[in-house]
């Protein structure tokens, strides 16, 4: 079952102090950026953070889940305190390698949700 858009909405809005988040709808789900680095996913109603040392510190006892095949991913049960989410996303990123630049000759035609975009 795919990620209903209004549960989306809530997580991009309740991360939305950590930085520029961007959300691109990718295979009938959700990736999460933050200031252009790829952090996250949300899928079937779930927010799946990359495992890093600095998540592992901030959500001891996290469930690992695998969305899908292949991948491993915290579960973030906790999304109702924004000021934590915001030390935890900047935290993970901070622990991930900086993004790989591609070229822009592909046409982006995933559908975006902006935090900033959203009422």
């Amino acid at each position: 079952m795919a990620s209903r858009l209004e549960f989306v909405r809530y997580v991009c809005k309740q991360l939305a102090g950590a930085g520029a988040i961007r959300c691109k709808r990718m295979f009938g789900e959700y990736g999460l950026w933050c200031n252009g680095r790829f952090f996250a996913t949300i899928e079937r109603d779930m927010l799946c953070l990359k495992i890093t040392q600095a998540g592992r510190e901030m959500l001891p006892g996290a469930e690992i889940v695998e969305p899908h095949v292949g991948a491993r991913f915290l579960y973030v049960e906790r999304l109702d305190d924004p000021a934590f989410l915001a030390e935890l996303v900047q935290r993970t990123c901070a622990a991930l390698p900086a993004p790989i630049l591609h070229s822009k000759r592909r046409a982006d035609n995933g559908e975006q949700v902006s935090a900033n975009d959203i009422e």
